[in-house]
């Protein structure tokens, strides 16, 4: 299953929390079938570098180096003192363009009327860019409609998690989105200096083949976001209410239970978790993405593997002991509110949640603490962690735009693409000094109450497009145990099997792990019984499982000979 980074872990929700799609987004767009210029639903593999059409690398340099001195991409470097911000761009460009594109938004949607959003199209040169907000929880799964009807505004971003629901998304990209190819291939320094400074694997993971047995026609389709490496999800603690009553931060899947089963109080209106989905299987040493691990000269699938049952098994635990909160299978539960009320001692979520808590307890009062769990695994084996193995997300254009129009935007990337210690990246991050942000004591940027809402939004202008390098930022302590967890973890990475290639299952293989998928919670909530478990996998196999393991093996034979 892909692994949403830096997203809330309820997903499945009501179809849109902003207004502004029009009464087709809020009634479900209609399913029109696309134009196929490539075979729908076959699957296909894409390599990602050797090619001679990117954009030409050329390093941006840093205003200022980092504090912390790391290992990137999975223990990138980091910043404990804020520097003076200068700016990116000398020349700012002259534009007046409006495009509107279509975002995941997780919570509720600030209003356009921001001052944020105002001091951004000022800041940039004049082209504004006015954001349409979908529920995140939903947005993989009704992208497809979106697409399918022409429905999507000038543009969409995806972050790399979410195209899986397309059941061909190669073809989609193809036949849907503007070909960039042309205008951003050779150097790009002169007008786009930041775009230029992304990484040369940014941009290849960021092409598409109109024919995937014709390496000759790949092409450039989406403007890479960034490539943060690390772990990109955590399972977070609230250290405060753990130390109140006397209990350890849990180092095994085992020490896990036992603090979850002697903190929760089902009848007492606390319980140990929320979601457990798409990070715990690496506590069992199971695959990230599609599932599949080279075991003994063949691709396994994960739902073939023991460790597979023992998970789902962990799962049925965790709920038939009370230790999970009774609503999560509604997946209308806003988690990170329950962690701060401390209803619930565990959150799984983003990275970003660890400095997110901190931001908002400051600004709303609260108390408490939170620190994410290590590298746990169960039974005495070897950590597996996931990390970041791609760019973050795409942001895709539609094809039919002007080439002037698709310069503007880039012209907007590239301000977006910004670094720390720059203007522009203070303004997208942190918003308008006074009313979004303040300066604390320590010279670090504190959000006030608007900011933490409109501009810590975990997607908006600031995700448009890739900063030209990452680093850990915030508050001093903050950015110093960040450092440390992803110095304490590096050694877990998990190794991706298909690194320089991008390989997507076949429509069935997509069909037949959602149904999977599906089963998999009906199991975890009690509703489907543990012995289902070798017929759903099973059925898995019969219905696209099987299919896709010769496609996957193709891909990798094809990779390693």
């Amino acid at each position: 299953m892909a692994t949403p980074s830096d997203g809330s872990i309820f997903r499945r929700r009501s179809l849109f929390k902003a207004a502004g799609l029009g009464i087709a987004g809020a009634a479900g767009l209609p399913v029109i079938a696309a134009c196929s210029d490539i075979e729908t639903g076959s699957g296909s593999s894409q390599e990602t570098s050797g090619f001679d059409f990117l954009p030409e690398y050329k390093e941006w340099p840093l205003p200022v180096e980092p504090d912390l001195i790391g290992e990137p991409p999975n223990h990138p470097s980091g910043f404990t003192t804020y520097p003076e911000p200068v700016p990116a761009i000398e020349n700012v460009p002259s534009n007046s363009g409006t495009f509107e594109i279509t975002v995941p938004m997780w919570g509720e949607a600030p209003s356009p009327s921001e001052p944020y959003f105002a001091a951004i199209t000022e800041a940039c040169g004049g082209t504004q860019v006015n954001l349409r907000q979908a529920d995140g929880m939903t947005y993989a799964e009704t992208s497809v409609q979106w697409l399918n009807a022409n429905e999507f505004g000038d543009g969409i971003m995806f972050f790399s998690w979410m195209t899986g629901s397309n059941p061909n998304f190669q073809e989609t990209v193809v036949n849907t989105f503007y070909d960039l190819t042309d205008i951003v291939k050779g150097d790009i320094s002169e007008r786009w200096p930041l775009l230029a400074g992304l990484p040369t694997a940014s941009w290849g993971q960021s092409v598409w083949s109109t024919d995937p047995k014709d390496p000759d026609s790949a092409r450039v389709f989406g403007i890479p976001g960034s490539f943060s490496g690390g772990p990109g999800n955590a399972v977070f603690a609230r250290t405060d209410l753990l130390e109140a009553d006397g209990l350890a931060m849990p180092t095994t899947v085992e020490e896990l239970l036992e603090v979850a089963r002697a903190w929760s109080d089902d009848a007492g209106g606390r319980w140990a978790f929320g979601g457990l989905d798409y990070l715990t299987p690496s506590w069992f040493g199971l695959a990230s993405a599609d599932g599949w691990a080279y075991i003994d000269g063949k691709l396994v699938h994960n739902c073939e593997r023991p460790e597979y049952t023992e998970w789902l098994e962990f799962r049925r635990t965790v709920w038939d002991e009370k230790l999970v909160h009774p609503d999560i299978p509604s997946g209308t539960l806003d988690g990170q509110a329950l962690h701060k009320a401390g209803t619930i001692l565990f959150q799984l979520d983003g990275i970003s949640w660890w400095q997110g808590f901190v931001d908002q307890a400051a600004a709303e009062g609260l108390t408490g603490s939170i620190a994410p769990l290590g590298a746990l695994s169960a039974k005495g084996r070897e950590p597996l962690v996931y990390v970041n193995q791609s760019v973050d997300s795409w942001t895709f254009l539609r094809k039919d735009l002007s080439k002037e129009q698709v310069e503007e935007f880039l012209d907007f990337c590239n301000f977006a693409s910004a670094p720390f210690g720059t203007t522009e990246y203070e303004l997208l991050n942190y918003g308008v000094e006074g009313t979004d942000f303040n300066y604390g004591p320590d010279g670090v940027p504190v959000y006030t109450a608007s900011g933490a809402k409109v501009v810590q939004a975990p997607v908006n202008h600031k995700t448009i497009s890739g900063h030209v390098q990452q680093f850990i930022t915030g508050t001093p302590d903050m950015v110093q145990a960040r450092f440390e967890y992803n110095a304490a973890l590096k050694d877990f990475a998990e190794v991706n099997i298909f690194e320089g290639m991008r390989v997507e299952g076949p429509a069935d293989f997509k069909s037949a792990a959602q149904v999977l998928n599906d089963q998999q919670n009906d199991i975890a909530y009690g509703r489907a019984e543990l012995s289902t478990i070798p017929d759903m996998v099973q059925t898995f196999l019969d219905n696209g499982g099987e299919a896709a393991r010769e496609h996957y093996t193709a891909a990798y034979d094809k990779l390693h000979g």
